[in-house]
């Protein structure tokens, strides 16, 4: 049995559904769990225009009255934002590269870090402390995260993700054993409707 997880470490409902994702994935102990980096917003260093600021902090309102997660709003008045998700998907890459197994404890410290800890994802430094944080080497994850290989593997994820057509995260995906994709949630789900979700799939 095998499932894959189309997810941004930095995107507001990804950390809204986790709770929900590990509830559901708790039923499945034996499945295969590939995550895979959707890539929400390329590379920038220019700051976060003032608009788009006032638009995601709302968002994270939003997200905590329909799951389980409660967000450090201070993040916004502790740092300078960019919209630059990139860096914090080589980051799970890199990581799962050094210590396999370990994309979803990756995705989960920088989610811990970014909406917990009000720190910022979108630096190196952080992504470091975050690597640090699962036991992996901070020199070693440092080189991995810019290694070009690091990149041609993400690039590999972005092309799986155009390829289930996904254009919103988080995406969850049952993968038969003829190796077709059965979208079980595209966007945020509570774990009991994914069940559902499921068991449909598998009974037809």
């Amino acid at each position: 049995m095998r499932f894959l997880y189309v997810m941004d470490p930095m995107c507001g409902w990804c950390f809204g559904f986790q709770p929900e994702l590990e509830q559901f994935l708790s039923n499945y102990p034996a499945a295969e769990n590939n995550w895979v980096m959707g890539g929400l917003a390329p590379d920038t260093d220019q700051p976060m225009p003032e608009e788009l600021r006032q638009t995601i902090s709302s968002y994270w309102y939003e997200i905590e009255k329909k799951s389980q997660v409660i967000f450090n709003h201070d993040y916004w008045q502790l740092n300078t934002p960019y919209r630059a998700t990139y860096l914090a998907c080589r980051a799970v890459i890199a990581a799962e590269r050094l210590q396999e197994n370990s994309a979803q404890k990756m995705a989960k410290a920088i989610q811990s870090a970014y909406y917990q800890q009000a720190k910022n994802p979108s630096l190196q430094e952080t992504l470091v402390a975050c690597a640090y944080s699962i036991e992996i080497d901070g020199d070693e994850f440092l080189k991995a995260l810019n290694y070009q290989e690091t990149e041609v593997l993400f690039q590999q994820h972005l092309s799986i993700t155009q390829q289930l057509r996904v254009s919103g995260f988080p995406a969850l995906f049952y993968i038969n054993e003829e190796n077709q994709a059965y979208p079980l949630t595209l966007g945020f789900c509570h774990a009991a409707l994914l069940e559902q979700r499921f068991s449909h799939i598998i009974e037809n």
